[in-house]
C-alpha cells in the first residue's frame, strides 16, 4: 500500500468520527436561548472531542510527511489506532448526555490514554522501519509531550473519581498543550 492510500484511508475514517459526532447532537426544542441549556453539556463535550480529532489529524498528517515507505505493521498499527478513535463518539456522547459524570469521564479518559498509546505504538513501527539515523528519527525526538500527556490522562482518569470536573480540565489541558504547534517534523524536512 502506497503512504497517500493510507493517509486518505485514515483522513476518511476521521472524517466519518467527525460526522457522527456531530449527528448525535439534538435540535433544542424551543426558540430561546434556554433552549440550549439542556444541550450544552453534549456541546461542550462535542468540543473537545473535535479538538482531539483534530490533533490526531493534525499530527497524522505531520508523522506521515516524513515516512518514505510502509509496510504491513504500519497498517496494523494505523488501525489499531483508528480503532481507538472510532470510540470517540461514544464516550463523547455518554459524557455529554450524562453531565460530565463520574463514569463516563473516566472512560473518556481511558479512550484517550488508548488513543495516545495507539499513537505511540505507530510512531515506534514506523521507526523501526526507517532507523535511528533517518529523519522522521530526528524529527520524533524524545517525544516528551506524548509521554507526559499519557501521565496527565492517568491522572485526570483518577481525579474523575475525586471531582468529575478536574479530569475534565486535565483533559483539556492536554488538548490545549497539543494545540500549540509542533515544529520537530517541518523543522527537520524543510530546509
Amino acid at each position: 500500500m502506497t503512504k497517500g492510500r493510507l493517509e486518505g484511508f485514515s483522513d476518511g475514517v476521521l472524517a466519518i468520527i467527525i460526522t457522527i459526532m456531530v449527528l448525535e447532537m439534538k435540535v433544542p426544542h424551543g426558540t430561546d436561548l434556554h433552549a440550549l441549556q439542556p444541550v450544552l453539556p453534549v456541546f461542550l463535550s462535542y468540543v473537545l472531542s473535535f479538538l482531539y480529532i483534530g490533533i490526531y489529524w493534525s499530527n497524522h498528517h505531520h508523522l506521515f510527511q516524513a515516512v518514505r515507505q510502509i509496510k504491513g505493521s504500519v497498517l496494523w498499527a494505523n488501525l489499531h489506532l483508528l480503532f481507538w478513535l472510532s470510540l470517540f463518539p461514544f464516550v463523547t456522547g455518554w459524557i455529554g448526555e450524562n453531565r460530565f459524570a463520574t463514569w463516563p469521564v473516566a472512560i473518556y479518559g481511558f479512550v484517550l490514554i488508548m488513543a495516545a498509546i495507539a499513537y505511540f505504538i505507530l510512531v515506534r513501527v514506523l521507526l523501526a522501519g526507517h532507523g535511528a539515523e533517518s529523519a522522521l528519527a530526528e524529527a520524533i525526538g524524545s517525544d516528551f509531550k506524548g509521554k507526559i500527556s499519557v501521565v496527565i490522562y492517568a491522572v485526570g482518569i483518577g481525579s474523575a473519581f475525586v471531582d468529575s470536573w478536574i479530569g475534565v480540565a486535565l483533559y483539556m489541558l492536554v488538548a490545549i498543550m497539543w494545540l500549540i504547534p509542533d515544529r520537530r517534523i517541518e523543522r527537520t524536512l524543510v530546509p
